[in-house]
């Protein structure tokens, strides 16, 4: 598919921006964005009641992607906030979280680990899909310590109940590994490591991070300074709800958001608007667009039953696809993938104490000037 953007409100815009970049601020430009895209949006329904054919919409898209702000002129707010406490299991959402040095507390704090120390995730066992967790209420409040009677409690079709007491385990396993890191992991013991392999029909253990003796750093290609625990690559995930809208539009069965696991869902801005976002403030915190994530074969599995097609990546591939975007891949290693989200750090390090709550209002600071400049 070719698309082309040389009468876009964004190509106008991103040329006044390189022309005048030492006189036009930020918010001058963003603002500018905001008006041209609603101008293009008023004259479209004007001159248009028919739905346009796919390509058309697709280059709508991806000018939307440049927006800071909903059509309307409101702000983007936070619609819903997910947790991840094992890996690749069922997230848990929440109207607050706690912010940590790594990321959301308790965000990824488990994982699951095969008989060689190797992290497992959907990619290999999809059955993790279907594994559900539970934390306490009060585990997301900040100064709280848990007890003897505090505890994880993981649930799966055909499983007896297992609770893993969230005080430190005295177990350690060395030799665990994700992606480039290795080092050793508190093992939550044989009864977490029986009820894992018996589920899953091969040896397996749960490990927590060791924020004592362990530090796993991001990619310094994409940000320096930064720590995570086990998520992939960095701290945080953020998508918005008109971008799964704009995705399910065009697949003949719709996808739920947690097919693409986002910790920050946002509502209010233009489809894929937060491809573009490279500074955004949320209740005072700083945050980053650090890289384009690249999808890989998890949202094609289905989270209610573990079950693998093809979609909704074969269909994402015509309007989401590095060539269609027009990314920059020369020094990237995912090739041939699609994107959906912006994944991000927090520039507030000292950020212990501040939290992130739904119905916050996010402030876009930054934008990057176009899809070449966003990091994938």
């Amino acid at each position: 598919m070719n698309i082309s953007q040389s009468s876009s409100p964004h190509h106008r815009c991103l040329k006044l921006h390189q022309k005048n970049r030492a006189e036009v601020g930020e918010e001058v430009l963003i603002k500018h964005i905001n008006k041209l895209i609603q101008r293009h949006q008023v004259k479209k329904r004007q001159n248009s009641n028919t739905s346009p054919p796919l390509e058309t919409k697709m280059a709508e898209e991806r000018t939307h992607g440049s927006s800071a702000t909903a059509a309307g002129g409101g702000a983007p707010t936070v619609k819903s906030i997910f947790i991840y406490p094992i890996k690749s299991c069922k997230g848990i959402s929440v109207s607050k979280a706690p912010l940590s040095p790594t990321g959301f507390v308790w965000d990824r704090h488990w994982m699951v680990i095969s008989s060689k120390g190797r992290g497992s995730t959907q990619r290999v066992e999809p059955k993790l899909a279907l594994i559900q967790v539970e934390l306490p209420l009060e585990a997301f409040s900040f100064g709280w310590q848990p007890n003897n009677s505090s505890y994880l409690v993981v649930r799966a079709p055909g499983m007896a109940e297992l609770k893993v007491s969230l005080t430190k385990p005295g177990l350690r396993s060395d030799g665990v590994s994700i992606w480039d890191w290795s080092g050793s992991a508190l093992d939550e013991g044989d009864k977490a490591a029986k009820w894992f392999t018996d589920f899953l029909g091969k040896p397996s253990r749960l490990v927590r991070f060791n924020e004592e003796s362990e530090t796993r750093p991001t990619d310094p290609k994409y940000a320096t300074g930064f720590n995570v625990k086990f998520p992939d690559a960095f701290p945080y995930l953020l998508i918005s709800e008109p971008s799964l809208d704009a995705v399910n539009e065009q697949l003949k069965e719709p996808v739920s958001i947690n097919r693409f696991r986002p910790n920050i869902y946002v509502s209010g801005c233009e489809p894929f608007a937060e491809d573009l976002w490279k500074q955004i403030k949320i209740n005072g915190l700083t945050f980053q667009g650090v890289m384009l994530c690249p999808r890989c074969k998890v949202p094609t599995i289905n989270q209610e039953d573990g079950t693998q097609g093809n979609e909704p990546t074969k269909t994402m591939m015509k309007f989401r696809s590095s060539k269609v975007l027009e990314v920059d891949t020369t020094t990237t290693q995912f090739k041939g993938r699609v994107y959906l989200g912006q994944m991000l750090v927090c520039e507030d390090k000292t950020n212990m104490g501040k939290i992130v709550s739904v119905g916050d209002i996010i402030e876009v600071e930054k934008v990057f000037p176009s899809y070449a400049d966003v990091a994938v």
